[in-house]
């Protein structure tokens, strides 16, 4: 059993966790910013394959308090580093630092590559090279307060990006942010699900893989751990097999997107063509006025994430937006849940419904709340 660290946005790391156990996990721990576990190659392959809230799968190899880049090259020289790849292999440091002695973290990746290459030349006479955009082996170093940790990257690319939207909007909401939104709302796949202010339909996309049982990852073409000495491709092969037979054809209650913005619902219908679900969602212009529920359908989740301006001054546009949304909710859609994920407390207030809770988020760096109303 090796042991891995899962990383997340901040607030997703209960969701995360349970995602981990779902999947067969030992010794699941949440932390800051991800979860702790235990598992074997088919875990590690499942895990890259399935997890919906996760950024990247790490595996932890050198832990070192270092407060020079001397110190840090001095540390990475003590692993024997033929044990994670050959001279024929290729390989990547990326890195993040914060609140530490070691503030460049170009340099600090650039003195990790020198370590692990200057080994190599000095043991065998050559040296792998550096392939920033795909290596073979991807390493990320991560340094907090002077304390590193050089991990061995499974995923490389970050896990959120899915593949179906490659058009970045203004400040969207991320696909693993979203799928984990859902998840800590409650939301069983189930029943029915709408967001009447869909933008780019990423709600939508992930409820679909969700109640689809779609692995996020199946139309990924690399994981980090495909260039590992010891993958194992026959192994990596099932697991995906099995996770393409597992998919569902058929949503079994109505998903359901709208937007005022013509340009938002095209966007919203690429990405949805893109993932593979343009046929199954609902998905159209509309003005928030006009929204309603499902004919026919139960009771389910309205969840949205409407603008929330960043700029000061800036919020009090929104808040008709706020108070129309409680308007619409509270007379046509009782006995449905409401949740509204934001940044501004002052516009949720505006909502106007009674506050059932209150879940904290990050939105990247954006500390966000997602409020949920009692709509009856």
């Amino acid at each position: 059993m090796t042991g891995y660290f899962a990383t997340c946005a901040r607030g997703l790391e209960p969701v995360l966790a349970r995602e981990l156990t779902s999947l067969g996990a030992a010794t699941v721990e949440p932390g800051r910013g991800g979860v702790s576990f235990h598992g074997d190659s088919a875990l590690l392959y499942r895990a890259g394959l399935w997890l919906r809230t996760a950024v990247r799968v790490l595996r932890p190899l050198l832990e070192a308090d270092v407060f020079s880049s001397d110190e840090l090259y001095d540390a990475v020289r003590t692993v024997k580093w033929e044990q994670y790849l050959t001279p024929d292999h290729t390989l990547a440091v990326d890195c993040n630092v914060r609140d530490s002695a070691i503030t460049h973290s170009q340099y600090a990746a650039r003195r990790v590559k020198d370590a692990i290459c200057d080994q190599f030349r000095e043991r065998l006479g050559i040296r792998p090279s550096v392939d920033p955009e795909q290596p073979m082996v991807g390493f990320n170093l991560h340094i907090h307060k002077n304390h590193a940790i050089l991990s061995l990257d499974s995923s490389w690319s970050s896990l959120h990006k899915r593949g179906y939207r490659p058009i970045q909007t203004i400040a969207p909401l991320n696909e693993a942010l979203a799928a984990g939104l859902l998840m800590q709302a409650g939301w069983e796949p189930n029943t029915p699900l709408v967001d009447p202010m869909c933008g780019s339909a990423t709600f939508c996309i992930e409820g679909a893989w969700m109640a689809l049982n779609r692995a996020p990852g199946l139309t990924r073409k690399w994981f980090g751990f495909q260039g590992w000495p010891e993958f194992d491709r026959q192994l990596w092969n099932a697991i995906r097999d099995e996770a393409r037979a597992a998919v569902l054809k058929e949503l079994p209650v109505p998903i359901v997107g709208s937007d005022v913005h013509p340009g938002a619902i095209e966007l919203a219908q690429l990405n949805a063509r893109n993932a593979g679900v343009a046929n199954l969602l609902q998905l159209e212009r509309k003005d928030l006025g006009q929204a309603r529920p499902p004919a026919g359908a139960q009771p389910g989740v309205v969840i949205c994430n409407p603008p929330y301006g960043e700029r000061i001054g800036e919020e009090k546009e929104w808040v008709p937006l706020y108070t129309k949304l409680g308007r619409v909710i509270g007379e046509h859609w009782a006995g449905w849940r409401l949740f509204v994920f934001t940044s501004n407390d002052m516009l949720a207030r505006k909502v106007k419904l009674p506050v059932k809770q209150r879940m904290p988020f990050f939105n990247g760096k954006i500390e966000c709340q997602l409020w949920e109303y009692a709509t009856s």
